[in-house]
């Protein structure tokens, strides 16, 4: 007669998949964070003031190459080439396309939202416990409506996991996990994640440079207040049957380079203002003027951030613009 595991054998064995997973994603965790919480801001964008400029077109000139979007600013003695990345990739997806390689190649500096490294996991895990965790004498589903709890602990038990696997969790965190994982089964992984590979294809002597720090954004959320949390993670849960769909759509349109297409499919649900203005727009204003800056300094540079920067209103090229700084598509 066949014998199947156990339930409790088959919880311990989703808990220590979830455990595995955040500790390969541990170096990625808090930009595959920011992507999914601005997955969907159209109506927002649409709330903007109508005086604001035109947005910069991010259309691709019909003689440059097919393949994910590739920008550049220059002046006499630098290049700085603006790659928009995607967190979370299927395995052996083939993007390297185009001049993105030629760009990377003749680089001396590699430029990523926060630094990619196995070597900084054990720091990043310190961060993700001082930020991620409830105190003691609170537990995530005592935070929660009957209601709430009640669509919570469905979510729980439909990934497979104990209803109080993520109790100690604040609900920022609890959120991001409620994405990670449905993603994961399904083969798309920040493992396989732009940054990562960037990292691992880029020459030693390369140098390597971060705009901002994993704690840094992991306090975007963090400071959030609990109810704004919660809203999210609630959020996530009404749309876990899609976010793979979804995911699977913004990856079609950036191989595609079509950044217009990514910047729609991204820009559909957060309606919140104030969230879009801590997680995008203010990001975006503080990366021009870094690369404004950074202009001032001979030499090659790659920078990779997330493709929501660079799509859309109030884009990192939009803001580059203002500043009377031309951008060129190359791809």
């Amino acid at each position: 007669m066949e014998r199947h595991p156990s339930p409790h054998i088959r919880s311990v064995t989703r808990i220590n998949y979830v455990r595995n997973l955040l500790k390969k994603s541990t170096s990625t965790l808090a930009s595959f964070a920011v992507l999914f919480s601005t997955a969907g801001c159209a109506t927002a964008q649409a709330e903007q003031v109508t005086s604001a400029p035109a947005p910069v077109t991010t259309a691709a000139p019909s003689e440059t190459p097919a393949g994910p979007a590739l920008w550049k600013i220059a002046d006499d003695d630098t290049t700085i080439y603006l790659f928009g990345t995607v967190h979370a990739l299927p395995d052996d997806l083939d993007w390297k396309t185009g001049q993105i390689g030629a760009a990377l190649e003749t680089a001396d500096t590699l430029v990523t939202e926060v630094v990619v490294s196995d070597s900084n996991t054990a720091e990043m895990q310190k961060i993700v416990a001082a930020k991620g965790m409830l105190p003691a004498d609170q537990t995530l589903r005592a935070l929660l409506n009957d209601d709430q709890r009640a669509k919570y602990d469905a979510a729980m038990t439909g990934l497979g996991l104990p209803t109080n696997a993520f109790d100690r969790f604040k609900p920022w965190y609890a959120s991001l996990l409620l994405t990670m994982i449905p993603l994961a089964q399904q083969g798309i992984d920040v493992a396989n994640g732009v940054e990562k590979s960037l990292e691992a294809s880029t020459r030693p002597e390369v140098k390597r440079e971060a705009l901002e720090t994993a704690e840094y954004q992991l306090s975007l959320f963090d400071s959030l207040s609990q109810e704004s949390q919660i809203d999210m993670m609630m959020k996530t849960i009404d749309g876990q049957d899609k976010v793979a769909e979804q995911l699977e759509a913004m990856i079609a349109d950036w191989l595609a380079g079509d950044a217009d297409g990514l910047a729609r499919l991204m820009n559909e649900s957060i309606d919140e203002p104030a969230l879009l203005e801590r997680l995008l727009y203010q990001r975006n204003r503080n990366w021009a003027q870094w690369l404004q800056k950074r202009l001032d300094i001979p030499g090659t540079v790659f920078v990779a951030v997330g493709a929501g920067h660079l799509a859309g209103q109030n884009s990192v090229q939009e803001d580059l613009t203002k500043m009377g700084i031309k951008v060129d598509r190359v791809q």
